[in-house]
């Protein structure tokens, strides 16, 4: 699933639409033997000589700042500008893709400034060109940080602005009703296998120039490339669910140019989990989140009288999703469109009352709250269209990433198994990810995360029940980042912890950020408010 929420289909990862996923082929991996890997080291010296390139470029070139687009919806006094990046860091001087970046200055003093915080929300798809309105709609737990820094967002590479790339009509993307992702059958499977290679095809199709450089390592470069525009020596930088991987791979190549670091919602960085076995145990994480859920609507049975215990609430939701299986609601909602909503509650708290509210008012006879909620708008073309440009990065950059199991038998298996019991998820996220088993670009070997010389201390920031990114991998970049520090929130699991009022946490973040203090050992917080229906 996706690293943050941001399509209808099914969201994982931070996004509001999509899965995030899973990753390396198991079983036997041989030894490269010494010729491979010294070539693809050779490969990683030029992209690394190529990097060094365009930075000086940028740097030199520095940010046009003007007013932004009236149709971006970016309020002044937020600036947009454009950074040139080279598509391919093996030729640095061949074709350059253009990525949009926009800021807001610091609102304190001009002795306070301490520079630039650059900010990546997740995905991969998210775009950060939204981070400045922090500033603009003054939000509260971000107030002391904007004093002393800009705060500066971009569209990744492939993503929004920056040289956009899609796979499949975005009107046809979202078009429901879709086939209801758990099979009754093998016809079932074959059929969904079909539309999975057909939108690896279209990729190649629609954007087949752009793939094979739609990696993390790239956009870790181009965050480089970004850093030496703006005329900073080195990079404050915010990264939250998948923006944590860009910040472990940033952290591994470029140690010496880290600043201040905050990863938020951690993606295991290990190269087993990126991207294929990720996504499995991003399944697990999905059930338990959604007990959590139908437990918090139990107890609130007064608000919502859904039942007063856990089965009863996972009783209604089953109905539902019969019902709509049957007989699409409205002829539009069936099973995946209700996942693709009703995911948001184990992505996020902020979700748990009106995805109650919704389920409430369609056993009370309201059936249009449930289509409101959950089916497309087929009138919003420009929505539609960052939905599919979303899930379109999201699939090139986890296919790119990594190798994975292309073997059908392998997916049938390990998903059948993990769906017996964590069946609210598993199966939408598998068709989400597929296209990777029959990628049509070269898939590369993910970076070995870990110390390099002059990395300072990064801040980790983790729920410890969160669904998109499950607490291990805040507990492994740790390991790998040595110095760093964990805050863990318990009894928690809202995904993106950093952007919620919780003092014991916001002081900690600020406090890192302005001073660059970190604790002496690991900190363990209380949860933040429960919502209140």
């Amino acid at each position: 699933m996706r690293h943050h929420r941001s399509t209808r289909r099914a969201a994982a990862f931070g996004s509001a639409g999509v899965l995030v996923t899973a990753t390396l082929i198991a079983g036997a991996v041989t030894a490269p033997t010494a010729s491979a890997s010294a070539a693809g080291r050779h490969g990683q010296d030029r992209e690394a000589r190529g990097a060094a390139v365009a930075a000086a470029r940028a740097e030199k070139a520095g940010i046009d700042w003007q007013d932004c687009p009236a149709d971006w919806g970016l309020e002044k006094p937020i600036q947009c500008g454009w950074v040139s990046v080279p598509l391919d860091y093996a030729k640095p001087n061949g074709k350059q893709i253009k990525l949009a970046v926009d800021r807001i200055g610091n609102t304190g003093t001009e002795a306070e400034r301490q520079g630039a915080l650059i900010y990546n929300p997740g995905g991969p798809g998210g775009s950060g060109l939204r981070f400045p309105r922090r500033v603009t709609t003054k939000a509260p737990v971000w107030v002391n940080t904007s004093k002393a820094y800009d705060f500066v967002g971009f569209d990744p590479r492939g993503v929004g602005k920056s040289a956009p790339i899609s796979c499949i009509d975005p009107q046809e993307f979202v078009k429901a009703p879709k086939a209801d992702p758990v099979p009754d059958s093998e016809a079932d499977k074959l059929a969904q296998r079909k539309l999975a290679r057909e939108y690896a095809e279209g990729c190649a199709e629609r954007s087949g120039e752009m793939l094979p450089h739609m990696t993390t390592p790239n956009t870790a470069r181009d965050l480089d490339v970004i850093r030496a525009a703006l005329g900073e020596k080195k990079l404050n930088f915010l990264g939250v669910s998948y923006g944590t991987y860009l910040g472990a791979v940033y952290g591994t190549l470029f140690p010496g140019h880290v600043r201040r670091m905050v990863v938020d919602s951690v993606v295991n960085p290990s190269r087993e989990k990126i991207w294929y076995e990720a996504n499995l145990d991003q399944d697990v994480a999905f059930e338990m989140r959604w007990k959590d859920w139908q437990d918090w609507v139990a107890a609130n049975d007064a608000a919502f009288h859904l039942g007063t215990t856990r089965a009863e609430v996972q009783a209604k939701w089953l109905e539902l999703r019969a019902t709509a299986k049957k007989s699409p609601i409205g002829g539009v909602v069936g099973p995946a469109e209700l996942i693709g909503f009703f995911q948001s509650a184990p992505y996020y708290d902020s979700a748990w009352v009106s995805t109650a509210t919704v389920l409430s008012k369609y056993f009370d006879g309201d059936t249009q709250a449930v289509v409101d909620a959950a089916a497309p708008d087929l009138t919003d073309t420009a929505g539609n269209a960052a939905s599919e440009n979303g899930n379109a990065v999201y699939t090139a950059v986890e296919c790119t990433d990594a190798k994975w199991p292309t073997s059908w038998k392998k997916w049938d298996r390990d998903n059948t198994r993990l769906h017996k019991d964590y069946p609210f998820l598993t199966w939408a996220n598998a068709w989400m990810n597929l296209p990777c088993s029959t990628w049509p670009v070269k898939q590369q070997t993910p970076v070995d995360v870990r110390t390099g010389k002059g990395l300072p201390g990064v801040l980790i920031v983790q729920a410890e029940r969160d669904a998109a990114t499950p607490y291990g991998g805040a507990v492994e970049l740790h390991k790998r980042f040595k110095g760093s520090r964990l805050i863990t929130e318990k009894n928690a699991g809202s995904h993106g912890v950093t952007s919620l009022v919780n003092p014991c946490i916001n002081e900690r973040v600020d406090s890192y950020l302005l001073s660059g203090k970190l604790d002496a050992s690991d900190v363990t917080c209380g949860p933040h408010a429960t919502p209140k229906p």
